[in-house]
């Protein structure tokens, strides 16, 4: 779950906001984002795409996930 936390943290980062500015500018609470961020708790799709569509970015960016597929489609 770490995984995650590490690429919510790296988009606030890299978007130059605080947790409580991001919780500020998106309605979310500092708690909230400090536990995703932290690993001890995932956000439901709801939120994740309340972020995405915040950073103008997709849900796979939101998450790390790389875009990069191998030959066999996995």
């Amino acid at each position: 779950m770490s995984k995650y936390g590490e690429a919510f943290k790296y988009q606030r980062e890299t978007n130059g906001l605080s947790q409580s500015e991001l919780a500020r500018k998106t309605g979310l609470s500092q708690q909230m984002i400090s536990c995703w961020e932290a690993g001890k708790s995932l956000p439901n799709i709801d939120f994740c795409a309340q972020l995405a569509d915040f950073y103008g970015i997709s849900l796979d960016e939101l998450v790390g996930r790389d875009h990069g597929r191998e030959k066999d489609g996995r």
